[in-house]
């Protein structure tokens, strides 16, 4: 293989761990999305506008309209509207269910837990170079939220469900990004391998999975058997609509970690990149938790870098320039936190009925809706959304 050079001093630790995984992750990194990849293509000659117009019509399955559209626009819409046959639909609700009841809990562990691991890799650099989230955190952390939620709400992968559209619209805004560093002149493919490469939306997705279930039981979230395996039946659907290779997509939580710990491995250390969109992500999240005030901002901040600390360890958080702080007892007070509230509602089912509906309403107050609906638009070079 051509390794990209970025990779190889990683590779061969990554093979130390396990060496079938990490040629499979490595050869990965060589690879783009095709089909994604050839519409925007075919479609930047059109303009933003009519090719945001196209775009809809396949998304709303617009019949009349996507007879106007060149033929890969038909095309890459057709080879996404059929499940594969290991997608069952009914199998992925307990998964959903338990997200959405255990949402304040799951966000934290993917807020400061996940996103901020994933940052440490090569992913960074192509968000640090479109800006999409130095310049616009709390947008893109609550567009972010509105997919996680959009995927887990009954009918949202089916066909015409809005997580199955936002997914879809990620994987061409994925192919956009590309697109644009390719021709910024910016990106070394020789040393990074293709931005937003498969390893990456692979590394994704078993992260969001696999790994978003290990940080959360940390916090003290429990599961069953039935709903971390329905659970990563869900995102290995949404990784499959992303364009992960069947050979990377796994439904097994054991399997999502070890292809985690084998991504890490092969990724360089953290460079500014890495360091500075992890910070911007901890100094953003306040705002999300609506706290605008700046001396309120700095305490709540601090107290999410001893959280974001404790769940992804010393060592990286030293890699990313994290402030020194304690961390001695945070995850144990988290699971105690939990472990009262799940007690409470055992003993108060009215209390329970009313922490439901103030998490959904708080929920969805941090789900980004833009001018009361969603926007499927690609970014350009004047505007990343």
């Amino acid at each position: 293989m051509q390794i990209p050079a970025g990779y190889r001093e990683g590779y061969a630790k990554a093979q130390a761990r396990n060496p079938a995984l990490a040629d499979r992750y490595i050869r990965h990194t060589l690879v783009g999305d095709p089909l994604a990849d050839a519409l925007v293509d075919e479609l930047a000659p059109y303009g933003r506008e009519q090719a945001h117009q196209f775009i809809q019509a396949g998304l709303d399955q617009d019949a009349a309209a996507r007879r106007q559209a060149p033929p890969v626009v038909r095309e890459f819409f057709d080879s996404l509207s059929v499940p594969p046959a290991w997608f069952d639909p009914q199998a992925v609700i307990p998964g959903a269910r338990a997200y959405l009841q255990n949402w304040d809990a799951f966000v934290i562990a993917h807020v400061l837990g996940v996103v901020v691991e994933g940052f440490s890799s090569l992913i960074s650099k192509s968000f640090f170079m479109t800006g999409r989230l130095t310049d616009y955190g709390l947008r893109r952390m609550q567009q972010n939220n509105r997919h996680l939620i959009e995927i887990c709400m009954p009918g949202g992968l089916e066909r015409d469900g809005d997580g199955w559209k936002l997914t879809v619209h990620i994987k061409l805004v994925h192919a956009q990004i590309r697109r644009m560093l390719r021709e910024s002149g910016d990106w070394d493919e020789a040393v990074w391998g293709p931005p937003l490469h498969m390893g990456h939306m692979a590394f994704s997705t078993a992260a969001f999975s696999a790994l978003l279930l290990y940080r959360a039981r940390s916090l003290g979230v429990r599961l069953s058997a039935e709903e971390s395996e329905s659970f990563m039946l869900l995102w290995s659907y949404v990784g499959w609509l992303l364009g992960v290779p069947e050979e990377l997509l796994f439904r097994r939580e054991a399997e999502g970690y070890a292809l985690c710990q084998v991504g890490l491995d092969c990724e360089p250390p953290p460079d500014w990149e890495a360091i500075a969109m992890a910070n911007a992500l901890i100094n953003s999240a306040p705002l999300m938790a609506g706290r605008s005030d700046p001396a309120e901002r700095r305490r709540f901040a601090n107290y999410l870098y001893r959280i974001s600390r404790a769940l992804i360890g010393d060592e990286m958080a030293d890699q990313l320039k994290f402030p020194r702080r304690r961390t001695t007892g945070v995850l144990f007070a988290m699971r105690w936190h939990w472990r009262l509230i799940r007690l409470g509602e055992r003993l108060s089912p009215a209390r329970a009925g009313k922490r439901r509906h103030a998490n959904f309403s708080l929920m969805m107050a941090q789900a980004f809706f833009e001018d009361g609906g969603l926007s499927y638009r690609l970014p350009d070079h004047s505007n990343p959304w």
